[in-house]
């Protein structure tokens, strides 16, 4: 019941559900106590509301967002405490005492200066936003970019404005209880005191030094800057926030690319969460901007995914436009009629070829190349169950999709199904659950689906764990525990909070060049931390997995099989070489739906009863009587393409074979053009 009253609201956790809660159930508390008249029990409703409002604030509760929809946003709120507060002076009969009328103006000046705090806080926004963002680009040493106001004085200012009311409010109510007016006095005095030094401290910040420079000098550095580091290869991307995930998982590949990388992003919530990377990054949100801007050098765009923004860069002649995608799998997004736009298409193995050639959409053969699939190198090859391990299966379905087909995903009709029958499974294996980021965004049964599987997961796990037939290293975990403590704790000091306090994006932009050393660390850090996870906990331990770490990879290294849908994830799998199995959660039957996907023609297809998991399950136990093994290799080479030469080296051959078409199509033009000259001179 709580779980479903948390996806009603959309708030992330059964405390920020309780926080709404007491916030909404507060405001009709504090009237009845103004009413009443009850001092003590005004306090206290005030108190909830302050601190339940201060809380879903800091966790960026949806609901705080829809509240300002409903004209019942965060000035509003406070508005309505002080307006109770004047009337719990009236109802006490001190409408004719000093605190009230000082009570009045105090509210009234203190909202005067809302107005110049909001006017002087949007002024400095705006100024410090630059046409451009950036990461791993040197503009400190061409710009003059000035440090952000200081104690994040633009951080949350709103609300940081507004709750200087409290001095006031405490005060008044003080002097309520005590029938003194001085106690009041103070707190009127420190609010009003307070919010005044709030305003005056902002006001350097528009004028002189402390002044960002205008746009047209930001780009006019960019390109210059460009100029100098003359780019080769540019990955391209636009997307929401919940899309950054696709332009993540390339990064590692430019990073080992033999030209000269830029990556350039067109919305700022994608560099603001950003992986780390050495590749220098240009967050360029306006088009204007973007095509005037100088990428004369270019000579080979990457795009990671079909989107309208993408035309401001395909009308660049002067480069070849390449779709590399952010997956490989037999979806409908992998044939996607945009993708005869490019000059190029490259897929992973033959199978991207045939998959355009069947779909017959208008993207020619000769224009796609198979380059294999980078990414897939950390992916680690199957030497069966180690000896003493009980076998651990992964479940990572797909999401519903936009268009919200139950078949896109086993989730709905057949999640639990599986999960029970892997749960009961004799002899017993461990279960690891890690969804899609985008499960239940469209349809609340997807995310009641969901809710249903942790459930059972986390149930099974408790009663496995008192179950005296498993038995931990209790000194392992806690040593595993303690080092997975230490590594977190250094990687917060390297990583750092995110800079919420301590700057903005223009300081960002500014500071933002990568320290190699510390990005080195880091990515060993990481690899520690991943080995020190999976040792936190024993070894038949089930486990839902959520969150960007562990990484899906990371999963499938400590999985025997894995349970999964119509997707990418199946194809990247393929590259472990384990049994793995897919559920026909759309009925076509087994041969239809092996004709229709490739991916799964050396899986185990599960019915939404998933009865046939046992074939899955046996092939972990026995490899040697695995019936699909043999077909699993000719898969993946079917896939993903050889494994001589590496991927990246495949990758590397293609970016550089294109770049020499575009350099011969620009030569051709300069010749031409150079001819067609000289021709009307004579």
């Amino acid at each position: 019941m709580i779980s479903t009253a948390i996806r009603v609201a959309r708030v992330g956790s059964a405390a920020e559900l309780a926080a709404a809660v007491l916030m909404l159930a507060g405001f009709p508390a504090i009237m009845v106590a103004a009413l009443i008249p009850s001092v003590p029990a005004f306090a206290a409703a005030t108190a909830v509301t302050y601190l339940a409002d201060h809380y879903l604030h800091r966790q960026g509760s949806y609901l705080i967002n829809r509240l300002s929809k409903v004209r019942a946003g965060l000035s509003i709120r406070f508005l309505i405490r002080q307006l109770l507060l004047i009337l719990l002076l009236a109802r006490l009969d001190l409408s004719n005492n000093l605190i009230f009328y000082g009570a009045t103006a105090c509210f009234i000046a203190f909202y005067g200066l809302q107005a110049p705090h909001g006017a002087l806080v949007t002024l400095i926004r705006n100024r410090r936003r630059l046409p451009v963002a950036t990461r791993n680009v040197d503009l400190a040493s061409r710009l003059r970019i000035p440090d952000a106001p200081r104690f994040g004085l633009l951080n949350r200012s709103a609300e940081k404005m507004l709750h200087l009311d409290l001095a006031a409010v405490v005060g008044i109510l003080v002097a309520a209880q005590l029938d003194t007016a001085t106690p009041g006095f103070i707190g009127i005095g420190v609010t009003i005191g307070l919010g005044s030094l709030y305003v005056l401290a902002l006001t350097p910040y528009v004028r002189g030094k402390k002044v960002p420079p205008n746009a047209d000098k930001v780009l006019a550095k960019v390109d210059e800057w460009l100029r100098d580091y003359k780019p080769e290869t540019v990955l391209y991307f636009s997307g929401s926030k919940d899309s950054t995930y696709q332009v993540n998982m390339w990064l590692e590949t430019m990073e080992q690319l033999d030209s000269r990388p830029l990556i350039i992003l067109r919305e700022r919530v994608i560099l603001q969460n950003l992986a780390p990377t050495t590749v220098p990054v240009i967050c360029v949100p306006g088009g204007v901007h973007l095509m005037n801007m100088d990428l004369s050098s270019v000579r080979v765009a990457l795009y990671a995914a079909n989107v309208g923004k993408n035309i401001h860069l395909l009308r660049v002649p002067t480069m070849k436009h390449v779709f590399i995608g952010h997956g490989d799998s037999d979806k409908l997004a992998s044939v996607n009629p945009f993708s005869k736009a490019y000059d190029e298409v490259w897929v992973a193995g033959r199978a991207g070829r045939d998959r355009y050639a069947i779909a017959d959409v208008g993207v020619r053969d000769e224009d796609i190349v198979e380059v294999g699939r980078p990414q897939l190198a950390p992916i680690q090859d199957w030497q069966g169950v180690p000896d003493g391990r009980m076998p651990t299966v992964l479940y990572a379905p797909t999401w519903e999709g936009w268009d919200g087909d139950p078949g896109n995903t086993s989730l709905m009709l057949a999640g639990e199904n599986i999960v029970k029958k892997l749960l009961k499974a004799d002899p017993p294996v461990r279960v690891l659950y890690k969804p899609h980021p985008f499960t239940g965004t469209v349809l609340a049964k997807a995310g009641a689906a969901h809710d249903k599987v942790t459930a059972l997961i986390e149930k099974a796990a408790a009663e496995r764990a008192a179950d005296p037939r498993f038995q931990a290293d209790a000194a392992a975990v806690a040593a595993a525990k303690a080092e997975l403590a230490r590594i977190e704790a250094r990687l917060t000091v390297l990583v750092g909070s995110g800079g919420g306090e301590k700057g903005d994006e223009a300081e960002a932009t500014r500071d933002g060049v990568v320290d190699v050393a510390k990005y080195e660390e880091i990515a060993r850090l990481r690899g520690e931390w991943n080995d020190a996870y999976w040792r936190s906990f024993p070894v038949w331990e089930h486990r839902v997995i959520t969150g960007a770490e562990p990484r899906l990879y990371d999963c499938f290294n400590v999985s025997d099989a894995m349970v999964s849908d119509i997707s990418s994830v199946v194809s990247d799998f393929i590259a472990s070489g384990k049994p793995y199995a897919v559920t026909d959660s759309a009925g076509l039957g087994v041969e239809e739906f092996k004709r229709q996907n490739t991916a799964v023609r050396a899986a185990t297809i599960l019915s939404n009863k998933a009865s046939e998991l046992g074939g899955l399950l046996d092939a972990v136990r026995d490899p040697a009587g695995d019936p699909l093994a043999e077909d699993r290799v000719e898969l993946r080479q079917y896939l993903l393409g050889p494994d001589e030469p590496t991927s990246i080296e495949q990758f590397n051959t293609a970016v550089a074979n294109l770049a020499i078409k575009a350099e011969a199509r620009n030569v051709g033009q300069e010749s031409r053009a150079a001819a067609s000259a000289a021709e009307t001179v004579v």
